[in-house]
C-alpha cells in the first residue's frame, strides 16, 4: 500500500538522472543567468537538444526564465534547488580530471567558490567557523543562526544592515554542508548579501572557471580584521 503521506520525489530524481541536465544545472550554480546555448556548451550537446532537457527542466520548476528584450536566459529558481543539486554532490564520486586545466580549475572550485549566491570552498566554511568562534553569529535552532551584538556591528562595519535583511521572507542563516569539505558555510539570506559585499569591496574576484571565486591581498586582510578569518 502506498503512503499517502510521503512525498513523491521520483518526478524530480528522474529530472535530474540525465547527465546533460546534471551539467546545465551544476553551472547554474553560479547563480548568474545563462542562455539556452551557454548551458548547451556547457553540457555538451546540441541546441536543439538542450531547449528539450531546458523545457523539461522548466516544467519540472527548476528553472525559470529572465527575459531581456528578445533574449532568454535560465537560471535555477531558488536556493532551494541549489541545495538539492549540493546535497546530491555530497553523495557522488568527483568528476574524473582529464587535463592539467581541470586539475587547476578543480583546485580552485575548492578553495573558493559560489553555492548559488553565498560563499563556499575552503574559504566559506572558514569563515563560517570564524563567524561561529569569534561571537558574530550564534546557533538559533538546529540548523539556524542568529547574529549576536557584537556581529551587527562587525557587518554594520563593513556595510551590512542586520536589521533590513531580517525582514527579507527568504530564511535569514543557517548552515549549509559543503559538498568537498564536508563542514558547513554560511547560507541564507545574510551569507548571499556578505558574499555579494565582499565581492563589491575586492575582497573576492570572479575567476575563469565559472563558480570559483580567488580571494585578493585585500580580502586576506579585510577578513582577518573584520572576522578573524585567517585564510591559508
Amino acid at each position: 500500500m502506498s503512503d499517502s503521506y510521503g512525498s513523491d520525489f521520483a518526478p524530480v530524481a528522474a529530472l535530474l538522472a540525465d547527465r546533460a541536465r546534471a551539467a546545465m544545472l551544476n553551472v547554474l550554480l553560479d547563480g548568474r543567468p545563462l542562455a539556452a546555448g551557454e548551458l548547451a556548451r556547457a553540457a555538451g550537446v546540441s541546441a536543439q537538444t538542450a531547449s528539450a532537457h531546458l523545457a523539461k527542466l522548466l516544467d519540472g520548476g527548476m528553472v525559470t526564465v529572465v527575459k531581456q528584450g528578445r533574449h532568454r536566459y535560465y537560471r535555477l529558481t531558488g536556493p532551494e534547488i541549489a541545495q538539492v543539486v549540493e546535497a546530491l554532490s555530497r553523495l557522488s564520486g568527483p568528476v574524473r580530471v582529464r587535463s592539467l586545466r581541470q586539475s587547476r580549475d578543480a583546485r580552485r572550485l575548492h578553495e573558493a567558490r559560489t553555492c548559488y549566491d553565498h560563499l563556499a570552498g575552503e574559504a566559506g566554511v572558514a569563515l563560517f567557523a570564524a563567524l561561529l568562534d569569534g561571537g558574530l553569529i550564534e546557533q538559533d535552532g538546529d540548523e539556524s543562526y542568529a547574529v549576536t551584538d557584537k556581529g551587527e556591528e562587525r557587518f554594520a562595519g563593513i556595510g551590512l544592515d542586520v536589521a533590513q535583511l531580517r525582514r527579507s521572507r527568504r530564511r535569514f542563516a543557517w548552515r549549509c554542508l559543503d559538498w568537498t569539505e564536508r563542514r558547513p558555510h554560511l547560507n541564507g539570506v545574510l551569507g548571499a548579501a556578505l558574499t555579494d559585499r565582499m565581492i563589491e569591496l575586492d575582497w573576492f574576484e570572479r575567476g575563469a572557471a565559472r563558480r570559483a571565486l580567488a580571494v585578493t591581498a585585500a580580502g586576506r586582510g579585510g577578513l582577518a580584521d573584520a572576522f578573524g578569518c585567517v585564510l591559508p
